[in-house]
């Protein structure tokens, strides 16, 4: 989790998750469009690799990447548990500050 959250930190990396979401692509075509070297391009890919995000497919010469959807499950996973913690509790604190009001009136 910790690997997929420090993935998604960077702007770059995200833009490269979004992009993929359309399906398979080569990286020479993902780093194309992007201010930055191929090397660049070719650092995020290996980092959203190691974080599980995407797999590489050697094709040849060329180097195809996916989007693994499975490695944000458990990043999703703690985020979807921290969002039912707070909700109870910000619903909670509604009520109370409701109940506080009607009594000052």
């Amino acid at each position: 989790m910790d690997r997929a959250y420090a993935a998604l930190a960077d702007p770059t990396r995200r833009h490269l998750i979004e992009v993929l979401r359309d399906g398979d692509a080569r990286i020479t075509d993902l780093a194309a469009p992007l201010p930055m070297t191929f090397a660049g391009v070719s650092r995020h890919i290996g980092v959203l690799e190691s974080a599980g995000l995407i797999a590489r497919d050697v094709r040849g010469r060329e180097h195809w990447v996916s989007l693994r959807p499975e490695g944000l499950t458990a990043a999703q996973h703690w985020i979807d548990e921290q969002t039912r913690f707070w909700s109870v509790r910000a619903d909670a604190l509604a009520a109370r500050l409701s109940r506080k009001k009607g009594r000052a009136r």
